[in-house]
């Protein structure tokens, strides 16, 4: 069965021209002609988009479905079982709000991925990282500093992340992730704000560890996403040949900033998450430490932005959110980058410059022959309303994935 979209204005994930009253042809899964007055077909069903604007599914670069709350420590108290349904929660959420794939940045593993695949669960498509590693004390360890060991056993190993020290070790666990599966390496390379014993400031791996990390992730064609909030931390990261930098909400330096140009690293920032946390900060019942430290980059976020892209800097797009609480707020990361950023650039980033990331550029992110068919159509003009994605049930009466309809609520 072919299925043909007729009457669009298509954005391609790319250019900011617009093929007014455009067609989309998908056959097998894939887009199969983009033109105008494509066909005819036998065997076709049609949608009249009616002028409606036609784009490619969504990307989340920076996104947790195993991670049902906030309070790592209980998720990692959490049976698997249960943590898993949570999960499939999440996912199958995510695919309603238009998102049609996701990279996850520590916590998801190969058997989400294969029930994904597998069709056992409805989701996106599914990039994991496996378990984040981090240094003992760093970002990914999120043992209280007053927990005594008294079982000599030493190292943290939780749901989302573990702990690895010296080039060997990281080497090891990189090694160890790579062959379960994952289709990047996540490591921790400053400090964050849910972590409870290190401060945002803090410098988190050697060089020498980064670099094993990088190097081991290349053996397999895959690559490393550093968690790094600081400049510092960021620069490190670029010239220690590590591929997107996560947040990067204190880059403030146009130096830094040019040299990440230079080096083609990626930065996703992340504001969703932020804005969660202080929007609910009563209710999560934070500790002080956090709350300082959520503050710490709250003011700054916006203008590590602006520094990225003056230099050049290309940006992907991330949420960071965790539960299936405050994922319902994963639209709203369109409209708060549109704070800073022209709707086109957010667009770029939420499509083309992700599949980017994902190594994937010819295949997703885009509206083109040969790529998969993850298609939206949507109720209003997102080159002037960034918003509309954040009540998707509304505005995105079309959710198409693989060429199978997710919803269809215009025939």
């Amino acid at each position: 069965m072919i299925t043909i979209f007729r009457n669009a204005k298509i954005f391609d994930g790319r250019n900011e021209d617009i093929l007014d009253g455009g067609d989309v042809v998908v056959e097998n899964g894939r887009i199969r002609e983009v033109g105008r007055s494509c066909g005819p077909f036998a065997d076709s069903f049609t949608i009249d988009c009616r002028g409606r604007y036609l784009m490619p599914g969504l990307i989340d670069c920076h996104f947790h479905a195993n991670s049902p709350s906030l309070n790592i420590a209980a998720n990692d108290q959490m049976p698997p079982p249960l943590r898993t349904a949570h999960a499939v929660k999440v996912l199958e959420g995510t695919l309603t709000r238009g998102f049609t794939t996701v990279r996850d940045a520590a916590g998801g593993d190969v058997g989400l991925w294969m029930a994904l695949e597998q069709g056992l669960i409805k989701g996106p498509r599914f990039f994991f990282s496996g378990r984040g590693i981090s240094q003992t004390g760093g970002h990914g360890d999120f043992r209280p500093g007053n927990q005594h060991e008294i079982c000599g056993c030493r190292g943290y190993a939780g749901s989302d992340s573990l702990v690895a020290d010296g080039a060997d070790a990281v080497r090891s666990a990189v090694r160890e992730e790579l062959r379960k599966g994952a289709h990047q390496i996540k490591i921790y390379v400053s400090g964050g704000a849910l972590s409870p014993t290190d401060p945002m400031w803090m410098p988190q791996f050697t060089e020498e560890e980064i670099r094993a990390a990088v190097y081991e992730a290349s053996t397999r064609r895959a690559y490393v996403m550093a968690h790094s909030h600081t400049d510092d931390s960021s620069r490190r990261c670029s010239e220690y040949g590590v591929r997107t930098i996560e947040h990067g909400t204190l880059i403030n330096r146009d130096e830094t900033a040019r040299i990440l140009a230079k080096n083609g690293t990626y930065v996703v920032p992340t504001l969703s998450v932020v804005d969660v946390l202080q929007r609910h900060r009563d209710r999560l019942h934070l500790p002080p430490q956090i709350l300082d430290k959520i503050n710490s980059v709250g003011s700054e976020m916006l203008r590590s932005i602006e520094v990225c892209a003056r230099a050049g800097v290309a940006l992907g797009l991330g949420t960071d959110l965790f539960g299936h609480d405050f994922h319902p707020n994963q639209g709203g990361e369109l409209e708060l980058r549109g704070q800073v950023s022209k709707p086109i650039e957010v667009l770029r980033s939420a499509t083309s410059i992700n599949a980017e990331i994902l190594q994937m550029p010819s295949e997703l992110g885009c509206i083109k022959p040969g790529a998969f068919a993850d298609i939206l159509v949507l109720e209003g003009d997102p080159f002037s309303d960034l918003a509309l994605f954040r009540t998707p049930l509304k505005n995105i009466p079309v959710i198409m994935k693989g060429g199978v309809f997710v919803r269809n609520s215009l025939s």
